[in-house]
């Protein structure tokens, strides 16, 4: 019995010899238990030979393309959804060299579809002053555009193109966006159509915008953006239009920093509204001049408060006057800067403190021509609250000054 015992284990010790010096060492044994096992093998490849004059050389080739993982799939399935309503912008110029002869000049940009009626939103920017128009579609097609209206404060301009087929692009809301949310650019970089970059929000700020134009809440990316972009959308990762990509910064280098700016897409909708409505964009405005204060100048001139903005002049009809607002009285110099004294002094909007212009113009911008805003204010020693109607600084000719 106890034989027996002994020659089956025996056999078993030689059966596990010859298995293990047999198949595991010549490799042929794990791809018989992948198969028994259903499991990939990782490691599939082959190798293949190549002759040539100079010589024979041996190549390593995977057997088979690997799957795209999670990341990669997220970023093709963007791609697909956005790309059919993507555009590139060719705007024409014509300058005049030393001799008066005419010379056409070209700058190219990017924009997306809005409907199927050829509407395509781009920056103001890329089409400025431009004689002829042409968009191409993602599929090479090439179309007149027409620019139907143009916001140089807002940085937007609205065009149109007759062409069949058209994809819109899906349209996000951009209130609710967060620093380290993952975003995308798709546009026409340099000239490279199609081009897509991926990044984060890296801050939403307020910022001037190539013309100078106040940019509040724009979106602040690390997705790489660069000359050719701007007027493209800025996509979360379900491939809707969170942005218009607008401007890099650059430190004087015509590239990516690392650093891009976007219009968030709610301001855009404003903008369509006003221009759906009216043809044109009614640009909130208080109607005054004004002049910013600190704690040196409030000290100096006596005011109830360190900071703020004090109402230099009403402009007679606007907004602030028909409000019952006032304007200074009395002129003094802050170095050579003449400064009139005795008008209202703004501390709040809507119960935020206003502390300097951009305070009060991204206050302001928050409106629509047309809506009421509380203001806080001092008047001499008291302090209270006016509501303005704010108006269209169009109707005002421009002459309110809210920076």
């Amino acid at each position: 019995m106890k034989l027996r015992r002994v020659l089956l284990v025996l056999l078993l010790l030689s059966g596990f010899y010859y298995v293990t010096t047999h198949f595991v060492s010549s490799g042929a044994f794990a791809p018989m238990v992948h198969r028994a096992l259903n499991i990939p093998d990782a490691d599939a490849i082959h190798t293949a030979s190549a002759t040539g004059p100079g010589g024979t050389f041996e190549l390593t080739e995977a057997a088979a393309a690997p799957a795209f993982d999670t990341e990669e799939q997220q970023n093709i399935a963007v791609y697909k959804k956005a790309l059919p309503s993507v555009v590139n912008i060719t705007s024409t110029a014509v300058a005049f060299d030393f001799f008066y002869g005419s010379v056409p000049q070209q700058g190219q940009g990017s924009g997306f579809i809005l409907d199927k009626q050829g509407h395509i939103l781009t920056n103001n920017h890329v089409i400025d002053n431009a004689q002829h128009v042409e968009v191409t579609l993602s599929d090479k097609h090439k179309y007149k555009a027409k620019v139907i209206v143009t916001d140089k404060n807002h940085d937007l301009a609205l065009l149109q193109i007759d062409a069949p087929n058209l994809v819109p692009a899906t349209l996000s809301d951009s209130a609710g966006l967060v620093v380290g949310q993952r975003v995308y650019a798709i546009g026409n970089p340099f000239g490279l159509s199609g081009t897509m970059t991926r990044g984060i929000i890296s801050a939403i700020r307020s910022i001037k915008g190539p013309q100078g134009n106040p940019i509040e809440d724009a979106i602040q990316t690390d997705a790489a953006v660069n000359p050719g972009n701007s007027g493209g959308p800025l996509l979360n990762s379900r491939g809707e239009v969170i942005g218009i990509t607008t401007l890099i910064a650059n430190n004087g280098a015509d590239q990516s920093s690392g650093i891009g700016f976007a219009i968030p897409i709610n301001s855009a909708k404003q903008v369509l509204s006003d221009f759906e409505k009216y043809g044109r964009v009614r640009r909130p405005s208080l109607d005054v001049v004004i002049f910013p204060i600190g704690p040196e100048v409030a000290e100096q001139i006596g005011l109830p408060a360190d900071y703020g903005i004090l109402i230099q002049k009403v402009i007679p009809g606007g907004a602030a006057d028909r409000a019952g607002l006032k304007g200074g009285t009395q002129r003094v110099y802050q170095g050579n800067m003449p400064v009139m004294l005795g008008g209202d002094l703004i501390v709040a909007a809507d119960g935020q403190d206003i502390a300097n212009t951009q305070d009060l113009s991204a206050a302001i911008n928050s409106h629509r021509a047309g809506d009421t805003m509380t203001l806080t204010i001092f008047r001499g020693q008291k302090k209270m609250t006016v509501k303005v109607v704010l108006s269209d600084a169009t109707d005002q000719g421009g002459r309110g000054q809210q920076t």
